[in-house]
């Protein structure tokens, strides 16, 4: 594995203004929709003409019911038994269901009107959905990411030490160490090359792009070593070499920014570019729904009734 595998993992931030419709309370949601589906089962105004397979009391399994789950297991040996596994399970939960119902109170009898307004919130989200997917703009120029960086600098701000480094990881046993000493240390075109070439035949793990920042401590992690001080360290270290049993370690840090400090565009590329596309999706959602709304009143769609 190398080191050049690591990538930045960009501090995603939310954009404002949007809405989760499936923020927070998901085991109430997967509640909601196994009603949903308890509820569409046994629909006896388009299967009167069938035969069904399965009662609990006045609710009726049909084969219609059982048409997606067959064309799905339909080349599998045990389809039968999958089947007959489903018709146990829709057994056993629309009894639980029922169960459920009966001893509930009034007071707590709302959950009609939940199910409907989750059902309309399903349906609102797969429409947004399809319209984003569709519709969004998704190409983010690098000049707006520098205009956004610019206008919000003060919210960029470092909650990590971060470098930019050179990186070897070798065999004691690997050929032409002493050379390592020299190339990973050099500024030279010639020494950078050969150090590459020497990486890719016989080192473990190595990271040579020097112009990337990465977070510090997802360096540290590749290095036998603990630091109890991170800032003073980097402060006062340009190379680190260091070994193991097996192995020697080359580090050369070029460039590195503490914590706390104003964290630099090219660390906050891909959350700016994040940040832009939710804020679109933000305001394409907004206008579909002032569309829709403008369109109800030129075509008369909608009245309010004074009393």
């Amino acid at each position: 594995m190398y080191l050049s595998s690591l990538r930045l993992r960009p501090r995603v931030r939310e954009a404002g203004n949007g809405s989760n419709l499936f923020s927070g309370g998901c085991f109430f949601v997967l509640c909601l929709f196994f009603v949903i589906v308890i509820s569409s089962c046994g629909n006896d105004s388009n299967i009167s003409d069938e035969k069904p397979v399965a009662r609990v009391g006045d609710l009726f399994l049909y084969p219609s019911d059982l048409k997606e789950i067959s064309s799905k297991n339909s080349e599998q040996k045990d389809s039968a038994g999958i089947i007959s596994k489903y018709i146990n399970n829709w057994i056993h939960e629309t009894l639980l269901l029922q169960q459920a119902e009966k001893n509930l109170t009034e007071d707590k009898k709302g959950f009609d009107k939940m199910v409907e307004d989750y059902r309309k919130s399903l349906i609102t989200y797969e429409y947004e959905s399809k319209l984003v997917k569709q519709k969004l703009d998704t190409i983010v120029s690098d000049d707006e990411i520098e205009k956004y960086y610019e206008e919000n600098k003060s919210n960029f701000e470092l909650k990590d030490n971060i470098i930019k480094v050179i990186y070897v990881k070798v065999r004691k046993s690997a050929p032409k160490v002493e050379k390592i000493k020299e190339w990973y240390r050099s500024n030279e075109t010639k020494n950078k090359d050969a150090l590459s070439s020497y990486c890719y035949q016989y080192a473990d793990n190595f990271y040579l792009d020097e112009n990337t920042w990465l977070l510090f401590d997802d360096v540290l992690k590749e290095i036998p070593m603990k630091l109890y001080d991170k800032e003073a360290f980097l402060q006062n270290n340009r190379t680190i070499e260091t070994q193991d049993s097996t192995f020697l370690y080359f580090v050369n840090i070029k460039g590195f920014m503490t914590k706390n400090s104003a964290s630099p565009l090219s660390f906050e590329k891909e959350n700016i570019r994040s940040i832009t596309l939710n804020k679109r999706k933000v305001e394409l959602i907004k206008k579909m729904r002032e569309d829709v709304y403008n369109e109800g009143v030129r075509n008369k769609s909608f009245e309010v009734y004074s009393n």
